[in-house]
Formats: structure tokens, C-alpha cells, sequence
């Protein structure tokens, strides 16, 4: 009988998606991302094409690493690595072979949530509840990059493995309180922890919330119509439409073996 694999055994190295990019002197979310080029630097807008995927093995987890670093170093945040962990899955964003963008997606089946240190019953309670809890940490996009498909393109993927493969209902999201108004407003997370001082990062943080019903909705409706994102207050038109969510899927499900 074959060994049962662990999640991030399940997904190959291939690209899931590729999509065009406009390189920029500053990123409309800057703030949430890396910072900034110098303002000095004359900076081409460029289009490019980035890929997304799957970063399973140990370069592409280090490559992901050091735009982390980056950005939490803007921010005073320690960072670290570490090993690959078998309940965590790591995405990164390509262009040729530059990380533009990375998002971890942590599961919670053997293993608690890093967001237990501090929101244990508040997860316990979505668990009471029937809910099957997976959790975002290390976002970082590089901000020469117009951010809003990468980012969008990153929580897709983020919420459609865990939710059409793997059977979860929710995902939760430690992030600072000045950023809070961001999620909510451009992703629809809802706020279920109060401030708390997260000691990995030595920062305050609270618990945000995403039910992946919702985000599922959210795609049919606006997924893959980008020409309504500028001045959206959403980032679901720079999601993948439906069709090319189902293709994903495909993929995703795929025996790499």
C-alpha cells in the first residue's frame, strides 16, 4: 500500500497559472508590501508575465524567504525560514526567476495554527462550530510590481487548494491593526480576535477571518473581470474567473506521481 502523502507532497513544481504583471515606480499597496524603490530611481512601467506556484522544494522556500525578510525588515519584524513543515504550503509568484510575491497556507489537521498561540478559543470555536480552519501568514509582495493581480492571484490559490482539494471551510489571518480596514474592505475578512501582542513578530496583531464560501461567491460573481478593478474596493475582479479556476483545480488535483 502506498504511504499516504503529506499536503505539500501532493502538488508538483509546475505553473499553475500565468498571468501579466505592470513593473512600477511605487505599488498601490505599498504599505502592506515591501518597501518601496528609491524615488530617485527612473523606473519603466514594463509589462511582464508571473507565474504561480507551488514552492516545495528548499530554493524556492528560500527564495520566498528572502522577499519575506525583506518586507518585515521594513517593518522591524524578525523573520525565519526554517524547514519545509508538512502542514505548511508555500506559493510564490514568478516573474522569470525573481519571487514578486509570497503567501503560506498553514493547515491545522496534525498540528496546531501558529494564530493558536494567541486565538486558541477563538479558533476552538470556529472548530466547535463544524469548521475546518486553515490560516494565511508570510504574505509579502515586492512593490515594483502593480500588486493588485499578484496578490489577488496569491489568496486565490491560497483559498481554492485548501477548500476544493482538501475539504476546509475557513481561513484566519493574524495581521497588524493598521491593516485591518484593508482586508476587510478588499477581501471581505471579518474581525473575531481582539488586539493582542503576537511575540514571533513582537507586534500587535488581531484575528481576522475569511469564510471560503463566501470567497467562492465572491468569485463567481466578479473572478476574471479585472477592467472593473481599478477604483474597486474589491480585489475579486483580479481574481481568476470561473473557468480558469476550474482549470487550477485540475491541476491541483493532478497526481504529480
Amino acid at each position: 500500500m502506498a504511504s499516504q502523502k503529506q499536503p505539500h507532497e501532493r502538488v508538483g513544481e509546475e505553473t499553475l497559472i500565468g498571468l501579466p504583471v505592470d513593473w512600477m515606480a511605487r505599488s498601490p499597496l505599498h504599505k502592506i508590501s515591501v518597501e518601496p524603490p528609491n524615488s530617485d530611481e527612473a523606473l519603466i512601467g514594463i509589462q511582464q508575465r508571473f507565474k504561480v506556484r507551488f514552492a516545495n522544494c528548499a530554493g524556492g522556500r528560500e527564495s520566498a524567504g528572502v522577499l519575506v525578510k525583506k518586507m518585515y525588515a521594513t517593518r522591524g519584524y524578525p523573520a525565519k525560514t526554517g524547514p519545509l513543515h508538512p502542514e505548511r504550503i508555500t506559493l510564490v509568484a514568478n516573474v522569470d526567476h525573481s519571487v514578486i510575491g509570497t503567501l503560506t497556507v498553514g493547515l491545522g489537521r496534525s498540528a496546531p495554527l501558529l494564530a493558536e498561540e494567541l486565538y486558541s478559543n477563538e479558533i476552538a470555536e470556529l472548530r466547535d462550530q463544524g469548521c475546518e480552519v486553515c490560516e494565511y501568514t508570510r504574505l509579502a509582495i515586492d512593490g515594483q510590481v502593480r500588486s493588485q493581480r499578484v496578490i489577488a492571484s496569491l489568496f486565490h490559490i491560497g483559498y481554492l487548494y485548501p477548500h476544493s482539494v482538501l475539504g476546509y471551510t475557513d481561513g484566519v489571518l493574524e495581521v497588524n491593526p493598521r491593516h485591518v480596514g484593508f482586508y476587510k474592505r478588499m477581501l471581505g475578512f471579518t474581525q473575531i480576535g481582539p488586539e493582542r501582542t503576537c511575540a514571533r513578530v513582537k507586534a500587535p496583531a488581531v484575528l481576522l477571518r475569511t469564510n471560503f464560501a463566501y470567497m467562492s461567491e465572491q468569485v463567481q460573481a466578479m473572478g476574471g473581470r479585472c477592467e472593473r478593478g481599478p477604483g474597486s474596493r474589491s480585489l475579486y475582479p483580479f481574481f481568476f474567473s470561473p473557468e480558469d479556476e476550474a482549470g487550477i483545480i485540475a491541476r491541483l488535483t493532478r497526481d504529480p506521481d
